[in-house]
């Protein structure tokens, strides 16, 4: 949440060629509500069985990127199905940067949370997060354009075939 992936994703799927989708768009196309309502209505269970299916389904597809709610890939099986269809790019942010760019964002549910509650979810994700393919600080010190180049060396790094 807050890494950027939305801003930096449709950026690497210009550049790459590539369809770009964001699961909670998609989700929220599908259902017809906001995220924020289903968490209200459902629960997040109920979601993640949303963002379970989704991430399944676009797994199945070629030349896209994917922007994925932060929750989506700290569960085991979702980032199986990541790795095994894809290069995944963990955007690494801290908490700081984090908290001033989403702190005040009123559609993101899990924001409602205490503060020590909050950076509890952010640390254990790290976990998750950590086993991407491709990692790259996304902080405020690079542009977007930066940033894509980073990752788009990486990737190159990551296809040559011996």
């Amino acid at each position: 949440m807050g890494s950027g992936k939305s801003t930096v994703g449709k950026v690497l799927a210009e550049e790459l060629g590539y369809r770009f989708v964001d699961t909670d768009e998609e989700i929220e196309k599908e259902t017809g509500k906001k995220i924020k309502d289903i968490f209200k209505e459902y629960g997040e269970e109920y979601f993640r069985n949303l963002e379970r299916k989704k991430i399944l389904e676009l797994s199945k597809k070629k030349n896209l990127v994917i922007s994925t709610g932060g929750g989506l890939p700290a569960n085991k099986e979702n980032l199986s199905i990541m790795k095994n269809s894809g290069v995944v790019i963990w955007l690494k942010i801290d908490f700081d940067t984090f908290l001033n760019r989403v702190g005040n964002d009123e559609n993101r549910p899990l924001l409602k949370e205490d503060i020590n509650k909050l950076k509890e979810r952010f640390n254990k994700r790290k976990k998750y997060y950590s086993q991407a393919d491709i990692v790259v600080i996304n902080d405020n010190t690079k542009t977007v354009d930066e940033t894509v180049k980073d990752i788009l060396e990486n990737i190159k790094e990551k296809l040559i075939l011996f």
